[in-house]
């Protein structure tokens, strides 16, 4: 590993060695699939390929959340994309999200298949699909979209810049944890001083705009996130934290935090859901096999 004090960028910059960290393996400069994989297709409309990290949660939570409130034609199949092992550079993945990044969903209840990728693209593309979560009213629907992108365009900051230095990489770099730290602490105090003024994001309502940043600062408030809850004094931000146990106590969002889960106690895991009974029958605890 190259001293960092001694570090001089070339010129041009050549991929000539893995990176190090946890996601080594599955990191590289050029899009495009690494291997023929079509992907499988079940019976319902609506067909999502994902995990569940902050990202796919968003969109299993919207489906079960149109599911409870009574839209059937959110049924959906989820299938599990595996990005440890680069199932998102499979050709069919790579058919439907040219970036290979999960979530992303086919959408089969037209004539024509319609893809969707990109995890706000989903949420809005659902939301105006099932007029639910999104408001009509301008004003309204301009504060749902404001916080919706400004958590796409924050979250990068919070992953790829904290959480990445804090958690994966190979080395801890004072500089990148110290400014990325400080920029995670701005953005827990952004929507603590938001969350002081309203019950939501986008106001008294309930909208895409939680469903979207509760996945990412839900989890970094209650320190489920990297393990920085005591690093980043989390309890600091009182009503993020309101806001977060509120959410959580969401049937419909403890059922889509589940969905594509690989990790934890195996009660909490459904690998692939298919059926609304899954959930009932098809977690890895009643699919282990008795010791």
């Amino acid at each position: 590993m190259t001293d960092q004090s001694d570090y001089i960028p070339p010129k041009v910059w050549t991929w000539n060695k893995e990176n190090g960290g946890r996601f080594a393996s599955i990191n590289r400069p050029i899009a495009g699939p690494t291997h023929e994989k079509e992907l499988p297709v079940g019976r319902h409309p609506l067909q999502l390929y994902s995990l569940a990290t902050p990202n796919g949660i968003k969109a299993t939570v919207m489906l079960e959340e149109l599911l409870a409130l009574g839209h059937a034609g959110a049924e959906y199949d989820a299938w599990l994309i595996n990005i440890g092992t680069g199932d998102q550079f499979g050709s069919g993945f790579v058919d439907i999200n040219p970036n290979s990044k999960i979530p992303a969903l086919l959408d089969r209840s037209g004539p024509t298949p319609i893809r969707v990728f990109e995890s706000g693209a989903i949420l809005v593309h659902l939301a105006e699909k099932f007029g639910a979560f999104l408001p009509t009213d301008p004003a309204r629907r301009a504060e749902t979209l404001s916080w919706l992108f400004w958590q796409m365009g924050s979250a990068p900051y919070l992953g790829g810049g904290f959480g990445h230095f804090y958690a994966y990489a190979p080395t801890k770099i004072e500089y990148a944890i110290d400014r990325f730290a400080m920029e995670a602490k701005r953005q827990l105090d952004v929507l603590d001083r938001r969350l002081a003024e309203a019950r939501y994001l986008a106001g008294d309502e309930y909208t895409v705009a939680d469903i979207a940043v509760w996945p990412w600062y839900g989890g970094l408030a209650k320190g489920v996130l990297y393990d920085a809850g005591e690093f980043l004094a989390v309890d600091e931000y009182k009503h993020v934290q309101r806001w977060a146990d509120e959410i959580a106590e969401r049937p419909a969002v403890q059922r889509g935090r589940m969905v594509n889960r690989t990790w934890g106690e195996p009660s909490t895991q459904l690998h692939e859901r298919h059926e609304a009974s899954d959930f009932e029958t098809r977690t890895q605890d009643k699919l282990q096999p008795a010791t």
